[in-house]
């Protein structure tokens, strides 16, 4: 098996004997994923850092995806940046999501009522995508927005999904997972099933400082109707206003509540 940065998010058919699988799109798709929030401008040394794919076909995916209109050349840099072209993809997605319009203001009045943000996620690889956030009017809020990627492994979002995904899923992101960050993945097989363990019991899963030392967060998981795909929730805030014990007792409780109550909006009849 190939492998890939930690930072990147494998795609998973291609490391199973897939005949149908494209790997061409897929290595595509996985340069556009090595962009984030943080690193909007990279080269082609470090796209092929990140994905894992040898300098020269990283040269071939960039120059299609400059053809295309995926991606933007910066000459000033010898870098590029995710195009413009990306945004009508982006936001007809987003337009057809449903869930996300049952969901806001549920979200709104939750991040309202407990001072802390609210997101809806579904999974892109081994992350995890914000679909919608709301924060609350506090100066004090997670720095998140609509369209921001976190790992799935070590955050209460990502542990949600993987606590509501079947075994085929689960065993595949494992997989995934290990290849990716072999160090760490003890660690997180441990959260892992610990998450799975409480949302089973309890209906949420727990982030006390796994992801982020200064973060706390509660999720939760849920599967869309009609074969939707699972989408999941997270309520979180800086440690110093969220204690361990308040994500327990009263965040993830109440997170737990939302989320069963979007599910039943989300599979009412329109």
């Amino acid at each position: 098996m190939r492998k890939r940065d930690a930072t990147t998010a494998p795609s998973i058919a291609e490391e199973t004997e897939d005949r149908a699988f494209v790997t061409a799109l897929a290595r595509g798709f996985d340069v556009l994923r090595a962009f984030t929030a943080e690193d909007p401008i990279l080269g082609n040394g470090e796209l092929a850092e990140r994905t894992g794919l040898p300098k020269a076909t990283v040269s071939r995916l960039t120059h299609t995806l400059c053809r295309i209109g995926c991606l933007l050349y910066l000459p000033r840099f010898a870098k590029y940046r995710l195009a413009l072209g990306l945004v009508p993809l982006g936001q007809l997605a987003l337009a057809n999501l449903a869930v996300r319009q049952v969901a806001a203001p549920l979200m709104r009045q939750l991040a309202e009522e407990t001072d802390a943000s609210v997101s809806l996620g579904s999974r892109d690889g081994l992350h995890m995508l914000y679909v919608e956030h709301v924060s609350p009017r506090s100066a004090v809020a997670l720095r998140l927005e609509v369209g921001s990627r976190i790992p799935l492994g070590p955050t209460a979002m990502g542990r949600a999904y993987y606590a509501a995904a079947d075994a085929a899923e689960r065993a595949a992101l494992e997989a995934g997972l290990a290849a990716a960050d072999p160090v760490h993945w003890p660690a997180l097989r441990d959260g892992l099933q610990e998450a799975a363990a409480l949302h089973a019991a309890l209906g949420f899963t727990a982030s006390v400082g796994d992801w982020n030392r200064t973060v706390h967060a509660a999720g939760a998981a849920f599967a869309l109707p009609g074969g939707g795909g699972i989408v999941a929730l997270n309520c979180g805030a800086p440690a110093f206003l969220l204690s361990r014990q308040r994500v327990l007792e009263e965040i993830g409780p109440r997170l737990a509540a939302v989320a069963r109550r979007i599910e039943a909006l989300a599979g009412a009849p329109g």
